[in-house]
C-alpha cells in the first residue's frame, strides 16, 4: 500500500461517497453504526481524514484531520475532496472492495476466472479480482465503464493526468 495515499473515515451520511473513494482505491472506512465520538477516535487513532457533513461534530469533537463535505451529490463531494486535498489520480481503479473496503486480490488466474465469473462475462478483457474480505468478485463489465465515464464527467482529464 502506498504510504502517501490518503485514508478516510466517512460518517453515516456519506455511504455513496465512501464507495466512490473505494473505487479510486483509497482506504475508506464507513461504519454508520459508530457514534460520533467513536468515529472521531477511530479517525484520530488511524490517522484518517474524517469526512462529514456534520458541523456540530467538527466543532464539538474537533477531529485532528477532517474535511467538511458540503454538497449533497456524491460525485460533487468527491470532486471537492480531490481538489481541496490536491489528490493525484490513482494508478489503477477498482483495486479495493466497494462494500467492505478490503484490498482486492491480484488478478484471478484463468482457471479461477472460469470458476468464479458468470458465463457471459468470462471472456471480457481486463483483470477480474476477488475480495478476500467478503468474497465478492469484480470484473471490468459495463458497470465499470459507466463508473469510469461518471468519474471522467465529474473530473474532466483528471484520471488521464
Amino acid at each position: 500500500m502506498d504510504a502517501s495515499a490518503p485514508r478516510f473515515a466517512a460518517d453515516a451520511m456519506l455511504a455513496r461517497l465512501a464507495r466512490w473513494l473505494r473505487v479510486l482505491g483509497w482506504d475508506t472506512t464507513f461504519q454508520p453504526e459508530l457514534p460520533d465520538p467513536d468515529l472521531v477516535l477511530l479517525a484520530n487513532e488511524q490517522r484518517r481524514i474524517l469526512l462529514t457533513r456534520d458541523r456540530h461534530l467538527l466543532r464539538e469533537l474537533e477531529p485532528i484531520r477532517s474535511h467538511e463535505v458540503r454538497s449533497d451529490v456524491p460525485l460533487e463531494q468527491l470532486r471537492d475532496i480531490i481538489v481541496s486535498l490536491h489528490l493525484a489520480p490513482p494508478a489503477e481503479l477498482f483495486t479495493r472492495c466497494t462494500v467492505c473496503n478490503s484490498p482486492l486480490s491480484d488478478p484471478l488466474a484463468p482457471e479461477e476466472r472460469q470458476a468464479l465469473l458468470p458465463p457471459d462475462v468470462r471472456d471480457l478483457p481486463g483483470p477480474a479480482r476477488r475480495c478476500p474480505g467478503c468474497g465478492r468478485t469484480y470484473w471490468p463489465g459495463s458497470h465499470a465503464r459507466r463508473m469510469r465515464a461518471a468519474l471522467e464527467q465529474a473530473l474532466p482529464g483528471w484520471l488521464a493526468s
